[in-house]
């Protein structure tokens, strides 16, 4: 059930989450940082289900950087296994609450196909769905997806290029901009997600560790952003 004071008719409709705090909440704990990221599963599909309850049209998170390669060699070799391991584990469930999965982000060599695999077969089981399009940004960076989007018009040989032009060569051209953007763990900064579709996006940033995170914390995100008023460069109330 949604709290009372959440207006039903104003739920944003696109919400992307910066899942962020695994590592510290590990180290807090005296666990390796796999086990934060273990942790970090549970969080995550909580907030699903609570942006399912609050009939989100769509909820992107960032998975997995293009700067994640930078990580040590075996966390990097854990990242690329778990994820894979979520697929196979939830794409059935997610599949049977009519969600539809999909995934931005370069597939080019480093990401092993055995993942690639999963990821398409779960956006191809899924496609049909009509609810929720839960969007996971995996090998992703705001700005490689810009690079790769000026080298996809540059190779369709345009000539003139408009904001349009450029949205059309995204990742997922079909994907709304965010209207709320929330990253967990009390840093205040985008760290190259979403660079474009972000322009006119609230931004939350919550102390709350993400495995710590819940629906409940996404609630509150989703009130705050209620009580915000959006102006769009614009005056609101005739005001100066």
């Amino acid at each position: 059930m949604l709290p009372a004071d959440l207006d039903p008719d104003r739920i944003p409709g696109h919400i992307a989450c910066v899942m962020d705090g695994n590592g510290r909440w590990a180290r807090e704990r005296g666990l390796p940082r796999t086990e934060g990221h273990e942790a970090g599963e549970e969080a995550l599909f909580d907030v699903v289900e609570g942006a399912i309850e609050a009939g989100l049209e769509w909820f992107t998170v960032y998975a997995f950087s293009t700067e994640n390669w930078r990580r040590p060699p075996e966390e990097v070799r854990f990242l690329l296994d778990f994820n894979e391991q979520i697929i196979l584990k939830r794409r059935d469930q997610l599949h049977e609450r009519n969600v539809r999965i999909r995934f931005i982000g370069r597939r080019d060599g480093r990401v092993p196909r055995r993942v690639i695999r999963r990821m398409e077969e779960a956006e191809v089981l899924t496609r049909a769905n009509t609810g929720l399009t839960f969007t996971v940004a995996f090998n992703y960076g705001g700005r490689a997806e810009l690079v790769d989007a000026v080298q996809r018009i540059v190779d369709s040989g345009l000539r003139r290029v408009s904001e349009r032009t450029v949205a059309r060569h995204l990742y997922d051209p079909d994907m709304p901009d965010p209207d709320l953007v929330i990253r967990t763990s009390g840093e205040h900064r985008v760290s190259n997600f979403l660079l474009w579709e972000l322009a006119y996006s609230e931004l939350i940033f919550s102390d709350t560790l993400w495995p710590d995170f819940r629906r409940e914390d996404l609630f509150t995100a989703i009130k705050e952003y209620q009580d915000r008023e959006r102006r769009y460069g614009s005056l609101a109330g005739g005001g100066r």
